[in-house]
């Protein structure tokens, strides 16, 4: 069985660039702003970074999304269907940085599947 880490960590946030300040100020991340994304990234130290994305219908103020690694997003997909989760997004293309896909678990958490375009770390 392949490792599974959270290697991203999404917040939705009204204002990403406020987002970005308040946490780089607070915590000392590195925040990138992505404004033709509409989106910023973040480098935490010692674990996952992350980003900030838009407030929206299917991620409202407060959703947190937890990204796993994968290296096989559709097969995850299905396993958690055979579990009893629904896939809210299938496998998309994020160019030039890999693919992710979000399915809502049992108990109603978004988490998200992450394949990057370079293979993992042994």
């Amino acid at each position: 069985m392949s490792s599974h880490p959270v290697v991203h960590i999404e917040f939705s946030a009204h204002d990403r660039e406020a987002a970005g300040k308040f946490y780089s100020e607070l915590f000392g991340w590195k925040v990138v702003q992505m404004p033709e994304m509409n989106y910023a990234t973040f480098e935490a130290e010692g674990g996952p970074g992350g980003g900030f994305n838009p407030v929206s219908e299917q991620t409202p103020a407060g959703t947190v999304t937890v990204y796993i690694y994968t290296d096989d997003i559709e097969a995850s997909l299905k396993k958690a269907e055979s579990l009893g989760a629904k896939t809210l997004a299938g496998k998309m293309e994020i160019p030039g940085t890999g693919w992710v896909g979000i399915f809502i678990d049992p108990t109603g958490n978004p988490v998200g599947l992450f394949t990057p375009m370079e293979p993992a770390p042994a």
